[in-house]
């Protein structure tokens, strides 16, 4: 009996060394896009910050450079990803079904934590191309981006407008973000469009390389399609922001969404919330496309998706909603 007290006593006197269990930390990854792109950058700024909160609540980020949006939603839905980063049209048709085919089920387990900044659909041309409008795209060299790239789904959904195929095009390519600049350069394709905050990565590459000019996407078309989908806006790039484009180009846009599903938990979203507002100044120097959105900008009940009840509770606790 003496031995078994003993026993007991060196157990205990041992366990009081070890110090407190330490906690288990959550691990989360965020899906972005091309690294040329402004989601990779932007979610890299997220994810820096999130960690550098990890006391606060023992959630560790890391991120993916994935094909864009669509992709990014797609492993949403299934639990490839935790977190993404997509346009506010892919996830409207992503959440309802909406999509081309019109049939398919939508991903209803998708939740949108707050909206990040706008992205204006952008199309850049070679200045000797003769492209000075959208509608000079037909018969020419056009990059419509990768299948999976939200940039590719918007194209999809103008050429649709319009009425055109791929057809209509002298030759069609189908690059990733990070390759259409010196595709552009090279003399390999007219233009490219891109679905991207500014400033961009890509678009600065094909404006200091080679001649190029930013065109207007405007006409009753356009019009038409802001007119019957909220989450489509009139959008402007500023002038002087790229080399040999002194002039405002004036075109249409969606937003970019934080997203996730119902799958992450409500602590985990809420501290992962906490972690961007708590520290909004650091937010807005993460990346240039953050540096002049407020909180009232990203915080809106009428996106694409469901608010996520973990963002909802932090927002309600601060008064931003």
């Amino acid at each position: 009996m003496a031995s078994k007290i003993k026993s007991l006593l060196t157990l205990l006197i041992g366990l009081t060394f070890i110090g407190p269990i330490a906690v288990a930390e959550t691990f989360v990854t965020i899906g972005t896009g091309g690294v040329t792109g402004v989601y990779y950058p932007a979610g890299s700024g997220i994810c820096k910050l999130i960690n550098s909160d990890l006391p606060s609540h023992d959630i560790r980020c890391a991120i993916e450079s994935t094909g864009g949006s669509v992709y990014n939603l797609e492993q949403l839905a299934i639990g490839g990803l935790d977190l993404a980063i997509a346009q506010s049209d892919v996830l409207f048709h992503t959440y309802h079904g909406t999509g081309d085919s019109g049939d398919t089920p939508g991903h209803t387990t998708l939740r949108a934590l707050f909206a990040i900044y706008p992205e204006p659909f952008t199309v850049v041309a070679r200045a000797d191309s003769g492209i000075n409008s959208f509608e000079d795209l037909k018969g020419k060299r056009v990059n419509i981006g990768n299948p999976g790239s939200g940039q590719r789904d918007t194209m999809e959904v103008i050429m649709q407008a319009y009425g055109w195929t791929v057809s209509d095009f002298s030759l069609v390519s189908e690059l990733r973000s990070a390759e259409q600049s010196k595709a552009l350069c090279d003399d390999k394709i007219d233009a490219m469009v891109f679905t991207v905050g500014h400033p961009s990565r890509s678009i600065k590459e094909a404006t200091m390389t080679c001649q190029t000019k930013i065109v207007s996407v405007t006409g009753p078309i356009i019009d038409e399609l802001i007119e019957k989908n909220d989450y489509y806006r009139k959008a402007t790039i500023p002038g002087g922001m790229y080399d040999n484009n002194p002039t405002d180009i004036t075109t249409f846009g969606v937003g970019a969404i934080f997203v996730s599903t119902t799958n992450l938990p409500n602590q985990t979203v809420y501290g992962i919330v906490k972690s961007l507002f708590d520290n909004f100044a650091a937010f807005n120097a993460l990346h240039p496309a953050f540096s002049n959105l407020t909180k009232a900008q990203m915080i809106d009940e009428n996106l694409p998706a469901p608010l996520h009840e973990g963002a909802r509770k932090y927002f309600m606790e601060k008064g931003l909603l």
